[in-house]
C-alpha cells in the first residue's frame, strides 16, 4: 500500500513537472548531469564497459568524451520525455520534423501496411507522439509493458495521447492480425532485448555477438508489410529530425534473417556517426552466444 502510494505521488509529481517550460526543464538536466555523472555514477561502469567493447579502436580519452556527452544527452532525455505528457501537438510538431515521408505514402499506396524500426537513440519517444499526427490510418506503438502498473499506466497515456494505440511485445502480432484487412502504420523499437526463452538468433553488433529481437521481421513477413527505417538525429537542444529510409517494400520475399540484418546495420551506422545519442546505460548484451547453447 505505502509502494503504491509513492507510485501515484511520482505520476502527479511527473505531471506537475511536465507543465513547466522548456527552459526550465533544461536548467533541470544541468542539474540532473552533475547529479547522475559526478555523485551517484549512475551506470557509468556499464557505460564504460559498453563503450570499450563498442569502440575498442578509439583511445580512452575519446570514449571519455563520448561518456560525458552521453550523460548529458540522458539528462536532457529524461526532462523531455516527462514533458511528453503535455506537450502541445503543434510543439511537437515544431520540435520534431520528418522527412521522406514519401517512403511511408509510396507503401500505402501500394495497399501496403508499415513497420517503422525505431532505435533507442535520439528521441524515439517524442518521435512516437510525431508518428501518431502523421496519418489518420490506425497507428501502433509496439511497447514493452513496466513492471509497475501505475507508472505503466502512466506513460501508456502519455505515448497515446495524439491517437495511437498502444500494444504489448507479446500481443502484437495478434493485434496486427486483428487490423489485417486495414493500412497500419506500426511503430517497433528494434533494439530491444529479447528474452531468454525468445533467444534464437545472434548478428554482430557494434563489435559483439548480440542477440537481435525478430520482431520486425516477424511481423513484416506475415503481414508483407514495409520495412521503413525511422532515423532519428538531434538536431540540436530539444529539436529533432526522423528521416523514412525505405528497406524493404516486399518483406515476404526476403531471406530469413535478411530484414534483421538490414535494420541492425542501419542502426549501428547511426550510432557510429554520433555515439552519444544511444542508449548506452541499457544492459543490452546480457547473452552470450556461448550461454543460450548451454
Amino acid at each position: 500500500m505505502i509502494r503504491k502510494g509513492f507510485s501515484s505521488l511520482g505520476t502527479v509529481l511527473l505531471y506537475l513537472i511536465s507543465l513547466l517550460p522548456f527552459f526550465v526543464l533544461y536548467l533541470i538536466a544541468d542539474f540532473i548531469y552533475l547529479v547522475l555523472f559526478y555523485v551517484i555514477k549512475y551506470r557509468r561502469a556499464v557505460v564504460q564497459q559498453n563503450l570499450a567493447n563498442a569502440f575498442p579502436e578509439k583511445p580512452l580519452h575519446e570514449r571519455q568524451q563520448i561518456e560525458k556527452k552521453y550523460y548529458r544527452y540522458l539528462a536532457d532525455l529524461m526532462v523531455e520525455t516527462v514533458k511528453l505528457r503535455t506537450i502541445s501537438r503543434r510543439q511537437v510538431d515544431r520540435r520534431f520534423t520528418v522527412t521522406n515521408y514519401e517512403a511511408v505514402e509510396k507503401a500505402f499506396a501500394g495497399g501496403q501496411s508499415v513497420i517503422g524500426a525505431v532505435g533507442h537513440y535520439g528521441n524515439w519517444e517524442l518521435g512516437a507522439l510525431k508518428f501518431s499526427i502523421l496519418t489518420d490510418k490506425p497507428r501502433l506503438v509496439v511497447y514493452k509493458p513496466l513492471n509497475n502498473l501505475i507508472f505503466n499506466s502512466y506513460f501508456t497515456r502519455m505515448r497515446s495521447r495524439f491517437g495511437a494505440s498502444l500494444v504489448p511485445m507479446k500481443g502484437a502480432m495478434r493485434k496486427m492480425v486483428e487490423l489485417r484487412r486495414q493500412q497500419t502504420m506500426t511503430l517497433l523499437v528494434s533494439d530491444q532485448i529479447p528474452s531468454r526463452e525468445e533467444v534464437t538468433y545472434f548478428t554482430n553488433f557494434l563489435n559483439q555477438p548480440t542477440a537481435v529481437f525478430l520482431g520486425v521481421e516477424k511481423l513484416a513477413k506475415s503481414l508483407n508489410s514495409a520495412v521503413i527505417f525511422c532515423d532519428i538525429r538531434r538536431i540540436k537542444r530539444g529539436y529533432y529530425n526522423c528521416n523514412f529510409v525505405p528497406l524493404f517494400y516486399d518483406a515476404k520475399h526476403t531471406a530469413e534473417y535478411e530484414i534483421t540484418n538490414a535494420h541492425v546495420r542501419y542502426l549501428e551506422q547511426v550510432i557510429r556517426e554520433e555515439p552519444q545519442y544511444w542508449l548506452w546505460s541499457h544492459k543490452r548484451w546480457k547473452y552470450k552466444p556461448e550461454d543460450i547453447a548451454k
